[in-house]
């Protein structure tokens, strides 16, 4: 496996280089943490309505740490950027295949069908600039942690991936369940300091200030994007089957209170298995783009694990969810724009099939902890 990896590392290289040019002129989401940095440092308003759809929409602490970045030029920082986000694709792809509890297919072959089926989500996310893939990783360092005793350290990680992005917050109540008291006290602690840090440069007034436009900038930028054809959440999947209006909001709620039963009854068949973490992490990063209302389609790359899982244990699956399973992955894999045409492509998005492979996807993970296999 390490010949393919380090082969494969090459191949994107030159890839990644080749692609740089156009690349590097792009990358609209990485200008808005840049601005907001620029803007934290001098001790300005973060959410501010005239930015429009770049509207900064991260927790305030995001920002500070985001200083150095904004500490050099706008082209410097996409060109620091973008390697970086290169390498944290690759980081993503190792660590989801390395966390297997067992491996039972050859590491290049589950190299190449994940990076195969979420291709598209890498390069959408690196064209924008965005920091799912480093929530991801930080997410599965934190796991990795957890598989040697590192509780502390874990807990501080997933602190540290809430600042990056605030829907990590569904690990919080998980690592409360599993009932380590190192990895519960070192990520509350984690948050509390992440709630205080703005305080250094606007005050204990101005931090709380920064919270609620934080809220309120979040809060009333979500219902307009439901409708949005890349929006994969549960709630944009019902309002582009039935409209907006109370039967969608019913459904969505009853469907995501669904989706954490499904978490719990995961979580309550961990006994006696070597390392559930490992899956239980994988079923919660591909519900976060289900349950939250800004999910967009890219970020279904934090689903990484869970496409290793089921390529690693497709043989061990009932027979009919095999066949969705592997038929979700593959429309996952193949619809992609430039071979769907925009007419094509955009009446797929109309129907959300994607969160409908995702909830295959979800389901075969289930299907892996009902029987006891992972």
């Amino acid at each position: 496996m390490h010949r393919f990896v380090a082969g494969a590392c090459v191949l994107l290289a030159v890839a990644a280089c080749l692609a740089f040019p156009r690349v590097i002129g792009k990358m609209p989401d990485l200008e808005v943490y840049w601005k907001a940095a620029v803007r934290a440092r001098a001790a300005e308003a973060l959410y501010r309505v005239e930015d429009q759809h770049y509207q900064f929409k991260y927790a305030p602490a995001f920002a500070v740490l985001a200083i150095p970045i904004g500490l050099v030029p706008l082209a410097a920082a996409k060109s620091i950027w973008y390697p970086a986000s290169v390498a944290l694709v690759l980081a993503l792809v190792w660590l989801s295949v390395r966390l297997l509890p067992e491996r039972r297919r050859p590491g290049w072959l589950l190299v190449l069908i994940v990076t195969a089926a979420m291709a598209k989500f890498y390069g959408h996310e690196i064209v924008l600039g965005q920091v799912n893939a480093l929530f991801a990783v930080i997410v599965l360092l934190a796991l990795a942690s957890l598989r040697t005793g590192g509780e502390v350290r874990a807990g501080l990680l997933l602190a540290l991936a809430v600042v990056v992005k605030p829907y990590a917050a569904i690990f919080v109540p998980w690592l409360l369940a599993r009932r380590r008291a190192g990895s519960v006290a070192a990520c509350l602690a984690g948050l509390l300091f992440v709630l205080a840090l703005p305080a250094a440069l606007y005050g204990i007034p101005g931090d709380v200030e920064l919270h609620r436009g934080w809220w309120k900038t979040v809060t009333e930028s979500t219902a307009p994007n439901l409708a949005n054809a890349d929006n994969v959440s549960i709630a944009g999947m019902y309002a582009k089957w039935l409209g907006p209006g109370s039967s969608s909001r019913t459904l969505t709620v009853a469907t995501a209170g669904a989706v954490l039963a499904v978490v719990g009854f995961v979580f309550i068949r961990r006994r006696a298995l070597p390392f559930p973490e490992a899956l239980e992490g994988a079923l919660l990063l591909t519900a976060i783009p289900l349950l939250s209302p800004q999910g967009w389609d890219y970020v279904f790359l934090i689903s990484t694990p869970a496409i290793a899982f089921i390529v690693n244990y497709e043989d061990r699956l009932p027979r009919v969810l095999r066949v969705l399973a592997i038929v979700a992955i593959a429309v996952v894999g193949l619809s992609v724009f430039d071979l769907m045409g925009r007419r094509l492509y955009a009446a797929f998005m109309a129907t959300s099939a994607l969160t409908v492979c995702f909830f295959v996807i979800a389901a075969a993970l289930t299907a892996l902890r009902a029987r006891k296999i992972a």
